[in-house]
């Protein structure tokens, strides 16, 4: 294992106390790890997310102005424990009750509602919503349902844009149930991870196979096959999410991510293909983001999400955003 670390138990505090140096606007809470807005703002509704560690930028990298309030981190693909997400909420309290923006898996789900019931008994209003944009599974495949995956980053746009706006924490929750109604994610891996406390991969992948449909924590996709031009990469994974949802006749916002070992120049031709493809399907592209927005660590592969746009998605699409990882002017 060939990793920039110290102690393989403490990456977590350690990446975020080498964040809140590197952007002075956030707050670090050690121990507890949560990074939140240095500065609050009174009256607003407060936006929570967060999950496991190994997929920065998210969540801490979308912690500012208009997006996220805080962010809770738990372990390297672990869920942030409950104590940890009260903090959080309390950290993004202004008054006007928080929002949590939750990633579908059991226990996520579990801690969040655990955080959110101890929060409500302190008298802080709590509303959540739940992303679950993964089209590689059938809904039953998990207990919970999809998985959530990169489409969350969207979730927290669309919820950080409205809650600026001095929206109530209800319009808020509502804008965020519209952009999750209206986001599909499918992804694939060409290598897999390596978690710092394990110290080997968690799973093999051959030297020509991929994995169609994988998860971001190394979860058993659909297909695993040959490794494929940027071309069929494009279209499989695009052929699933449109078979899933319409967005034809529509104008949508896609992202084209990385899961944190794939270089840029290919995300690029990976772009080029799958705006092909939409423009063939009579799909518009309102607007593109390319790059890491929700990695598995050091992992090669991609996913593509496409957000189905009306008006007001479109208008809290474009508001303004200042934060580590993404920035709208």
């Amino acid at each position: 294992m060939k990793k920039i670390i110290n102690d393989p138990s403490r990456v977590v505090s350690e990446t975020l106390m080498g964040m809140e140096k590197a952007h002075p606007e956030l707050k670090y809470t050690p121990e507890l790890e949560v990074i939140s807005r240095r500065e609050k703002t009174p009256g607003k509704v407060g936006v929570v997310s967060g999950g496991g560690s190994g997929h920065e930028p998210a969540h801490a990298g979308y912690v500012g102005k208009g997006m996220l309030d805080a962010a809770v981190a738990g372990n390297m693909f672990s869920s942030p424990s409950p104590d940890r997400i009260i903090k959080g909420i309390e950290e993004a309290n202004g008054g006007k009750g928080v929002l949590l923006v939750i990633k579908n898996y059991s226990g996520d789900i579990m801690n969040f509602e655990m955080a959110k019931d101890m929060a409500e008994m302190d008298d802080i209003e709590v509303e959540a919503v739940v992303v679950r944009d993964d089209v590689a599974v059938p809904d039953s495949t998990y207990s919970t349902g999809r998985r959530g995956i990169a489409g969350t980053v969207f979730v927290h746009k669309i919820a950080g844009a409205k809650a600026e706006t001095g929206a109530s924490l209800q319009e808020v929750k509502a804008a965020a149930e519209k952009a999750i109604a209206n986001i599909r994610s499918m992804g694939m891996a060409m290598t897999p991870c390596t978690l710092p406390a394990v110290g080997k991969p968690g799973f093999e992948l051959g030297e020509n196979e991929i994995e169609i449909g994988m998860g971001i924590h190394g979860e058993p996709g659909v297909e695993r096959t040959t490794v494929k031009s940027a071309a069929e990469v494009a279209k499989i994974l695009l052929d699933k999410i449109l078979a899933d949802y319409d967005y034809a006749g529509g104008e949508v916002a896609l992202l084209v991510n990385g899961l944190g070992g794939t270089p840029l120049a290919e995300l690029y031709i990976l772009n080029n293909e799958v705006q092909a493809l939409l423009d063939q399907a009579g799909v518009k592209v309102y607007k593109t983001f390319v790059g890491n927005y929700m990695t598995a660590i050091e992992m090669a592969g991609c996913s593509l999400t496409l957000m189905k746009l009306d008006d007001e998605l479109k208008a809290l699409l474009d508001a303004p955003a200042d934060t580590p990882a993404l920035k709208v002017l």
